[in-house]
């Protein structure tokens, strides 16, 4: 018997029953597509003239907005969960996702933008939601085909 880091009197080797070496986290070089993403955003920035295109879906809805990150404005933004897109005629979800791409592009050409500077998918995978969207916005020549 000895004394412990605590003063008393006690058995050693209770105190010693945690391992000395450090371990690393497992699967540490298997990263989320959100951490991912947010590396990518400080290369790629949106002006006026061409600005960023930001995708965001989650469940059930698609998000989408023109940024230009110089301003820190907000050009365009649109969701399926707008009345506008969705009750003219009562559509399904990925009616409501190509009516927001063709809304983009309306937008777009008002605000004579022939091009995006990146197309963000916030690290998402293509679902029937932002293929909907992506054929929408690719007729108006934004996404490579």
């Amino acid at each position: 018997m000895g004394l412990c880091a605590n003063g008393r009197m006690g058995n050693l080797v209770g105190v010693l029953r945690k391992p000395l070496a450090i371990q690393a986290k497992g699967n540490t070089r298997i990263e989320s597509p959100k951490i991912r993403n947010r590396r990518r955003q400080r290369k790629f920035t949106g002006t006026l003239t061409r600005p960023r295109l930001s995708v965001f879906c989650s469940d059930k809805q698609l998000y989408a907005m023109l940024v230009d990150d110089q301003n820190k404005k907000c050009l365009f933004y649109g969701s399926t969960l707008q009345k506008s897109f969705r009750d003219n005629p009562p559509c399904t979800t990925s009616e409501a996702a190509r009516r927001v791409g063709e809304e983009l592009i309306k937008v777009c050409v008002d605000l004579d933008i022939n091009e995006i500077s990146t197309y963000d998918r916030n690290g998402f995978a293509r679902g029937e939601r932002i293929q909907a969207f992506e054929i929408a916005i690719a007729q108006h020549g934004f996404l490579p085909r």
